[in-house]
């Protein structure tokens, strides 16, 4: 299987050899930070762009397609554009708060991208506790937007910031133990024993109908998360302008615009890890020939194909579903998923016990 241990090897091994011990890490570490800004602006760029696509797609239109080659450069056409727009602070704001709150969102999204294998050897921390890690992390990302709400002196945006305070910190509860079902089954919190878990196929195939479930309310809950329609209450126009980010401009909703696709890159790529084998490729068991010809795919081939994959299906949701009142959406949460979910890992820790799982 093609792997990218031998680059990040020879990287390591010939900083080793030609600088100080702790010029290594310094080196390392600015490495690190320029591909993970890098994949950011890339992944900001992309999806916005598939985004159109997909609504044009769905709605019967064309979408963008005059700013360069099917329309791909009509996202940094509109990158250009905020980069030039003045950045406004309102009367009666905390200056502090309010400028702050846009990094906070942002930098919670690039601390979780530390654990995430985007290909066989190619992960920047294989932290033993790496789901919990991600449990951890991504729970901070209500405090920008809070802060977001509060800093703006702005009735909608504490409004929407108090109703995705309150989305989130709900949704968590079933997205947390969709995520436990597999760490149940892996044996392991740590992200490359559950990718190596799967190396005789991936758990949503082998771990039966409770791991099923398990993935569609994780992916119910990371929409819900995410702040994605038919979840969006946070920043429903119709109600509150534009939410929590209603009073940014420029670039810090520049910020805010791009973190929700990144975040939605994140969850997406958690599922793909958790639940469909991360870089793994479809392996079946028993089946030596077959999978040795999916060996050849190179493994970030498949972790980003399955990401890719899971993101069209929320792109989808968007478009299919209305948007839920919020006492549905509280009430699908606490009445419906939560019970379900803790049902669901009864059955699952059952069949971990019993070795019924393939």
């Amino acid at each position: 299987m093609f792997s990218l241990q031998g680059i990040t090897n020879w990287i390591q091994n010939w900083l080793t050899a030609n600088l100080p011990a702790t010029w290594v890490v310094i080196v390392e570490s600015l490495i690190v930070i320029l591909l993970a800004i890098g994949l950011f602006a890339v992944l900001g760029l992309m999806l916005v762009w598939m985004e159109r696509k997909v609504a044009a797609h769905m709605q019967i239109r064309l979408g963008p397609n005059r700013v360069g080659p099917m329309g791909l450069f009509q996202t940094s056409a509109d990158t250009l554009k905020l980069i030039l727009k003045e950045g406004l602070t309102p009367d009666g704001a905390d200056k502090f708060l309010f400028n702050l709150a846009p990094f906070v969102v942002m930098i919670v999204g690039m601390l979780l991208l530390a654990p995430i294998a985007f290909a066989n050897g190619f992960q920047i921390w294989d932290i033993n506790i790496g789901v919990l890690y991600i449990s951890a992390v991504s729970s901070l990302s209500v405090i920008g937007i809070l802060m977001a709400g509060w800093a703006s002196n702005n009735k909608y945006s504490l409004l929407g910031a108090m109703r995705s305070g309150a989305q989130i910190v709900s949704y968590e509860l079933s997205a947390g133990l969709s995520i436990l079902c597999i760490v149940v089954l892996s044996g392991s919190l740590q992200i490359t024993d559950i990718i190596n878990a799967q190396q005789n196929g991936w758990w949503i195939l082998k771990g039966h109908i409770p791991v099923i479930i398990a993935f569609v309310i994780f992916i119910i809950a990371a929409t819900a998360e995410t702040n994605r329609a038919p979840f969006d209450l946070a920043e429903a126009e119709s109600e509150l302008t534009a939410g929590f980010h209603t009073e940014y401009s420029g670039m810090k909703f520049a910020l805010f615009f791009l973190a929700e696709y990144i975040n939605i890159f994140i969850v997406c790529a958690i599922g793909a890890t958790i639940f469909l084998g991360g870089w793994m490729p479809l392996h079946i068991g028993g089946w030596q020939g077959f999978n040795h010809i999916m060996d050849y795919i190179p493994s970030s081939v498949w972790f980003f194909g399955k990401t890719l994959f899971l993101i069209f299906l929320i792109m989808w949701f968007r478009w299919t579903f209305p948007r839920l009142r919020v006492d549905q959406l509280l009430n699908l949460e606490w009445k419906y998923l939560l019970p379900i979910s803790l049902f669901n890992l009864l059955l699952v820790t059952l069949i971990a016990i019993l070795g019924w799982h393939f």
